[in-house]
């Protein structure tokens, strides 16, 4: 089966990379398909994640602004999708102009939209305008108008469901990164705590160091590690400053052998606005890590049940989560057993189970449009 993923680009750090390098890797490897992944103005030869050899790569380049560049995109699609002949189509673009990619090419084959993101990651820093809401309110219009024209629209958490008025709705979640052997596993007794993803609005990495003075201030020697690319924009050293914890908070740039944190970690801990699934969790919980989450949409309530593999604070609740890592940090058993819990409750992701998934609703898309 030939299978086209279309996309902005995967040569980054990012979670759709990451996921698309796990997926596209293994039905190529293991499944036997043969997978095309097409991208946009993707200069970049070196790839942040592993893929699989047997992938192959397309590439259109444009020029100019969106306005300018935009014939001269679809004129690309259709050529790439005319050469390759796909009999099926996946785009993973999270912008509006994915939503119509079937309308833009004419729909030569079953076509699936992937959606990474929340709608949420439309709400943005500040107070919102009434211009900012009618145009926010248009988009949703479009993406719902759009997504209707897809075959199925797959969505990573049912949480993600409620976002979406369509009928062609499915739940397929992300499968995971890594799953080590036992003997690998974090020991839980470093004194880290341990947060990834990009420095950004929908990270809250700002409620994260709110909640971390309080921290700071009964166990100075804990310190907290955040992985992601840095962003002065998001004042993060400036606050760390203010808020007098320089000393125990740590900023790095992405790092290839993320694995190795999680293994050093004790805790770790997500301080998202929103998300789409929350990858890094399921990656943590791999490594034996219970995990302190806002309850925000969508994703954590999905893989965390709370009390038993982690804690869940209400979305926005920065003492609850101070008082939730402090819990984990002074009651050693419990960050033991929850560790030990979460481990097993990730194996529901693991990448055979989720290509599975992705297999079988390929194949029955093929049958049923072929009738």
């Amino acid at each position: 089966m030939k299978l086209l993923y279309i996309t902005n680009r995967v040569s980054g750090p990012g979670g759709l990379e990451r996921v698309l390098s796990i997926k596209a890797s293994y039905l190529a490897e293991h499944l036997g398909y043969e997978v095309h992944i097409l991208t946009l103005n993707q200069r970049e030869v070196n790839l942040f994640y592993d893929f699989s050899p047997k992938i192959k790569y397309h590439n259109i380049n444009t020029a100019g602004n969106s306005f300018k560049s935009f014939p001269s995109y679809v004129k690309g699609l259709k050529q790439v999708v005319k050469d390759i002949k796909p009999d099926i189509i996946s785009v993973c673009d999270d912008g509006l102009k994915g939503f119509f990619v079937p309308l833009l090419i004419g729909k030569p084959c079953p076509m699936i939209y992937e959606r990474h993101v929340s709608k949420n990651v439309e709400v943005k820093k500040g107070k919102k305008s009434i211009s900012s809401t009618i145009i926010t309110a248009l988009k949703y219009r479009l993406m719902n108008f759009g997504g209707k024209s897809y075959n199925y629209f797959v969505v990573l958490t049912n949480g993600n469901t409620k976002e979406w008025s369509l009928k062609n709705l499915k739940v397929i979640p992300n499968p995971l990164s890594f799953y080590p052997e036992e003997e690998q596993i974090s020991n839980l007794m470093q004194k880290k705590v341990l947060a990834v993803g990009k420095q950004s609005y929908q990270k809250g990495y700002d409620r994260l160091l709110k909640a971390w003075e309080t921290v700071a201030k009964k166990h100075r020697d804990w310190t907290l590690d955040i992985y992601g690319t840095i962003s002065k924009n998001e004042g993060l050293d400036n606050l760390a400053n203010q808020l007098n914890i320089s000393e125990n908070v740590n900023f790095y740039e992405p790092v290839k052998n993320i694995a190795e944190k999680y293994q050093e970690a004790s805790i770790y801990v997500m301080s998202s606005r929103y998300e789409g699934f929350g990858m890094v969790l399921t990656e943590a919980m791999a490594y034996g890590v219970p995990c302190v989450s806002f309850d925000c949409p969508y994703g954590p309530s999905d893989i965390i049940t709370d009390q038993q593999n982690g804690l869940l604070i209400e979305n926005g609740d920065i003492d609850g989560l101070s008082e939730a890592i402090i819990s984990l940090i002074e009651e050693e058993n419990t960050r033991v057993i929850m560790g030990q819990n979460a481990r097993k409750a990730i194996q529901r992701y693991f990448p055979e189970k989720i290509a599975a998934e992705w297999d079988e609703l390929f194949t029955n898309l093929i049958h049923s449009t072929s009738k």
